[in-house]
């Protein structure tokens, strides 16, 4: 069976190839994909796997967004850390889904049913997916979050996202500034916070910076095609946007 995963934590993916392997060695792993941008390079140039593992939430925004670019002709199982209306949506239309942390038992469960599926000759509903993406995407109950709960000395104190002007990660630790000069502390990795943030919203411009479309000032040309993004607040080092980021940048500038 060839497999592809689209999971952009290294830690994440290494886990379930690991498991996959563990529950079937002949299991071929054909491509570990970390964006939206790779993937739909990856699925344009290369013959339909016969299953993909894929996390609903990516760096660069949601997986959804390979559906508008690509085609995918196969089976899919959903992973996600949270998103209630989402896992119902695909269990009702017989898309899979595994919980963060996976744990082993549905693992094969999900693998199990991909097996029964297969030998009924079951043929992947590209049509019925597309609906249902495009029903998750516009519920109010898939949004985004719209505050954070920040601990603070003794207290917990509720954040506007809107009052954020970008995320600095520095020492395992994500350091939230706002607009009006407050700094802010949470043990959660980027990679977290682009789950709970509106990917219209917030941009992840490095593997330091997640950046608010309404903080930025201007844009520079940087070396060897890169972006030095410019913010109306004070940061603690320059934002570079790298050459590759760099086109999914300017089109999320427009939005």
């Amino acid at each position: 069976m060839n497999t592809v995963i689209i999971e952009d934590e290294f830690i994440a993916a290494q886990t379930l190839q690991n498991a996959l392997h563990k529950i079937n060695p002949s299991i071929k792993m054909l491509a570990v994909l970390q964006s939206i941008e790779e993937s739909v390079e990856w699925f344009s140039c290369n013959k339909s796997p016969d299953l993909v593992f894929m996390d609903i939430h990516i760096a660069d925004g949601s997986c959804f967004a390979i559906f508008e670019k690509a085609t995918i002709a196969c089976p899919v199982i959903f992973t996600t850390a949270y998103d209630e209306y989402a896992l119902k949506a695909f269990e009702v239309n017989s898309i899979d889904y595994l919980l963060k942390p996976i744990e082993q038992k549905k693992l094969e469960r999900s693998l199990n049913k991909f097996k029964m599926l297969s030998s009924k000759q079951w043929q992947f509903d590209s049509d019925s997916l597309a609906e249902l993406v495009a029903s998750i995407k516009t519920d109010k109950s898939y949004n985004s979050k719209s505050n954070l709960l920040i601990p603070h000395k003794d207290k917990l104190i509720p954040l506007s996202v809107d009052k954020i002007a970008f995320i600095y990660f520095e020492n395992k630790m994500s350091n939230i500034y706002t607009f009006d000069g407050e700094k802010y502390y949470l043990d959660i990795s980027l990679d977290e916070f682009c789950r709970q943030l509106d990917d219209e919203k917030f941009f992840r411009a490095n593997r330091q910076y997640i950046i608010a479309h309404k903080a930025i000032k201007d844009v520079s040309l940087w070396f060897t095609s890169k972006l030095s993004v410019n913010l109306t607040v004070v940061v603690p080092e320059k934002i570079i946007i790298s050459k590759e980021r760099a086109p999914k940048f300017k089109e999320w500038l427009t939005i």
